[in-house]
This record gives C-alpha cells, structure tokens and sequence, in this order.
C-alpha cells in the first residue's frame, strides 16, 4: 500500500487500513482524513490530554484485578475515530440480527427439546457438559423466547476487507458504556472534526434498552419496574453500571437490596416500603445470582430469584445459562447452528477454528503451533491466549503439554491480521490493529447500535485489544 501523503511516517503494510481502504471496499471515507491532515500533531495530543482528563474526572474507569498497581483505570481513549461506511454498516447490521436470532433460537431448544441435539448437528457432550449449562433452565419458558437480551458480536477485517465474527458474547458483554461516552468526548474536544459530518446517533441506547426490557418483562403489566443488579462497586465495570442505570432511568441496586416474598414475588427495599420489581437486567454471573441454587455462599445475589423466575414473577436479562452459546467450542458450529435454525448462510463468517476435542484437529493445531492463535474456551478478556508466530519457546511448550492434557479446553485459529486505524502515538499517527463490538438489544425485535466498541491495541504489533490487556477505545462513525 502506498504511503498516504497526509500521513508522513503511516505504513498500514499489507494491513486493511480502515481509513485508506484496500481489499473489496472501494468507498474509503476520505474526507475524515482531508480533515486529520489539517491538525498539527501537538494538536491532536493536547486535545486527547484534556479528553483523557476528562475521562478520570468523571470516573469512567474500569478494574484491572490481575495488576497488583493499578486499581482503576481509564480506559486509553484515541482521538482518531473509525469510520463505517453505510455499505458497509448493512453487512454488520443485517449479519449480527441474524446471528443473535440464531442463538436465541439455540438456547431456547438447548433448554426444550433439544431437537439439534437429537438431529447430531452439534455433539451432545460440548452442551450438556458445558460448565455454562443450567439444567434448572429446563422447560422454562421465556418472553419471546429471549435468551441473551444484550449482545455482543466481535468482529475483525482481514487483509481482504471481509469482517469475520471472532466471538459472542451472550451473558454480560460490557463497554457499550464507552461508545456513548467516546462520542461525547469527540463532540466537546474535536467539535470542528465532526461538523458537518453525516453520523448516524447513538445517544438513544438508553431509551432502547429501557423499551427493549419492558417487553421482556412478564405479560400482562401496564408498566413493569426495572432494577439494575450490580455486585457492588468493587466489580470492574461499575462505571458502566451506573451509567446504564441513569440512562435508563432505572434503579442500581445490589442482592441485598431485593427480596423475594412467599408468593415469588421480587420487591425493592426503600425507605417508603417495599416496590415491586418485574424485570432484573443482572450484571452478575449464574453461580452467584441466587443462592438458594447456585453457589449457597454467595453474598451477591438475591435468594429465591429462580423461583420468581420458573413462577413467571419476574425476567431476567440476560437468561440464566446464556453463556453455553457463546463458549468458543461452540462458536465453532455457528454455521450450521444458523444454517439449522434459520435456513440460511451466515451473512458474517466465522474465523475458521479448529475445535481441539476433536482428533484431527488436535493433531493439526499440534503440528501447526507455531502458526495458530490457541484459546482457552472458558476465558474471556484476552486471558490465556497463546499468538504462534509471536510466542516463545517456552510458551509453545507450555501450551502443547495443555492441549495434550486437556484439549476439550481449548480451539486454534490460524492469525489473521487484524486491520488497522491511525491512531495516536508518541511517534504521530501509526497503524494499529483493532477490532469492533457491535451491540444488539432483542425483545420482539432486535436492533444493533450503529456502531458499537471499536477497541484498539495501543502497543505497537500486538493483536490483542482487550481492556485487560493494554488495549484502548475510538469512537465508531457509522455514516448516513
């Protein structure tokens, strides 16, 4: 690729540049960078200095529990936004509904009948022994047979220009917080950046997700009552927590604070009595939700919200056992769990994943190791990712005796480079890899964010954008 003149010292490589498109896009969003030419690189760091100020003025942190230094955080944010092309938008929008519809329809069968089990499309044992699976789901039945209300579908571009789904993630998918609050840092420090551009909003996540939970909630209630379950302000998204609680408008409340009567009915303790709560958008895992039938030790949850649940009392966003569709091993059939449940071919592809549990491919992943990504089904965050071409001796070791000892742990990808943005450096605008988290709200219907977390991976050559893992944010601009 050709060095942008704009740009002095910009080498996208053979990378997909997400401002200089290459590959099947033929719109590159050029006037984005007419206008980044005009700022003085000074400029730019100034400006993102006062942004990031910002940032830790208003608390928007969140917990890194593995660095013994560092409590809370900001999240890094980039000045540089990305823009998505409408073109390009319809595929994301169209291939996310469509995924998600799929895997409502999964988890509604996984608890029911279990006919694509029966029918041998996916194996019995990756479900049934999935440490995610809850057979207290069993036969209960949800409103509109919705599972996972909330997701989030990471996408990455490959050198080509296709976006590829890399994971899914159905139980709690975080940061959607950041997408909102990236736009209004870009509207209150780079306000002439954004003048007169076409971008479609996303202040109005709020107001969705409110409507979306009012029609999850049990049938028949003229205006059900919302609380947001937080495990307290220790948990490393409690920003975004309270930030989807006001933006709701909704109360944030902790296990203690809610009930369940003899009737299995759940309440909210105020300092005016007892308030009815029908619908509960949790931000706490399974095993600590209810200790009545999950962990019994758990000070975090509410005992008997399972009850409320099977009685029809009360809904619960995202469903209990949720998590078993978006386990990596799993993830690996999405294919066919579309083509099954929809009769259709996936609009967005797979990274193609070999799935360990199975010989041949423990065998392939085994000879090609140096080559693969190998990932631990049961992490998230960017934890226990082993990269091939960029691991040690010892780490390849490492990984090898793991996958001899547990290979139903873990599924390889081969590397993929991952596109890049320009983005803020102490060098001027570089190339980094990043990728994009598109959220999805379903009730009757779905709807996907326009735009969503584009996360970036600040060191220079790492693929990794996780928040735990050093990476930072931009604000994603899906024009009109």
């Amino acid at each position: 690729m050709a060095k942008p003149i704009m740009f002095p010292g910009y080498h996208p490589g053979k990378n997909y540049c997400e401002i200089f498109a290459r590959g099947k896009s033929t719109n590159a969003p050029n006037a984005l960078a007419d206008r980044l030419s005009k700022y003085k690189v000074r400029t730019l760091n100034q400006r993102n200095a006062a942004a990031e100020r910002e940032l830790h003025n208003l608390g928007i942190t969140f917990t890194v529990y593995s660095d013994a230094g560092a409590i809370d955080r900001i999240l890094p944010f980039d000045p540089v936004p990305r823009q998505i092309t409408q073109k390009d938008w319809k595929i994301i929008d169209s291939g996310c509904r469509q995924r998600v519809a799929a895997l409502n329809a999964f988890l509604t069968d996984v608890y029911g009948s279990q006919k694509i089990l029966k029918d041998g499309v996916i194996p019995r044992e990756l479900v049934l022994g999935n440490k995610h699976f809850r057979k207290e789901m069993m036969g209960v039945k949800l409103v509109h047979n919705t599972y996972t209300h909330i997701s989030g579908v990471d996408l990455i571009r490959d050198e080509s220009g296709e976006f590829l789904v890399l994971e899914d993630n159905c139980r709690s998918p975080s940061g959607v917080s950041y997408v909102i609050e990236n736009r209004h840092l870009m509207m209150r420090s780079f306000p002439d950046l954004m003048e007169g551009m076409k971008i479609m909003p996303v202040s109005d996540y709020g107001k969705r997700l409110r409507g979306m939970l009012m029609e999850c909630a049990p049938p028949r209630i003229q205006n059900p009552h919302i609380a947001l379950l937080t495990p307290g302000v220790f948990n490393s998204a409690y920003f975004e927590h309270v930030f989807l609680a006001r933006e709701m408008g909704v109360q944030l409340v902790e296990g203690r604070d809610l009930i369940v009567d003899d009737q299995d009915r759940v309440f909210m303790k105020t300092i005016t009595g007892l308030e009815r709560i029908h619908m509960v958008y949790r931000r706490i895992d399974d095993d600590f939700l209810d200790p009545e039938v999950f962990n019994k030790d758990s000070m975090l949850g509410v005992p008997g919200l399972m009850r409320a649940l099977k009685a029809g009392k009360v809904s619960i966003a995202n469903a209990v056992g949720a998590g078993v569709a978006d386990d990596k091993a799993v993830y690996a059939y999405m294919p066919r769990i579309i083509d099954y449940y929809l009769g259709e071919d996936a609009i967005l592809n797979n990274v193609e994943t070999y799935i360990c549990r199975e010989e041949d491919d423990l065998a392939y992943v085994l000879e090609h190791l140096e080559e693969l990504v190998v990932k631990p089904v049961g992490e998230s965050g960017g934890y226990g990712i082993v990269v091939g071409p960029k691991a040690t001796k010892a780490e390849l070791a490492a990984i090898r005796r793991a996958l001899k000892k547990n290979p139903e742990n873990y599924i390889a990808q081969p590397m993929v480079n991952l596109s890049v943005s320009p983005t803020l450096t102490g060098q001027g605008l570089k190339p980094r890899h990043v990728d994009l988290r598109p959220f999805v709200l379903t009730g009757k219907e779905s709807w996907v964010l326009p735009g969503g977390l584009t996360r970036v991976a600040m060191r220079e050559g790492s693929i990794i954008v996780n928040s735990s893992q050093g990476g930072g944010s931009k604000d994603t601009w899906v024009m009109k």
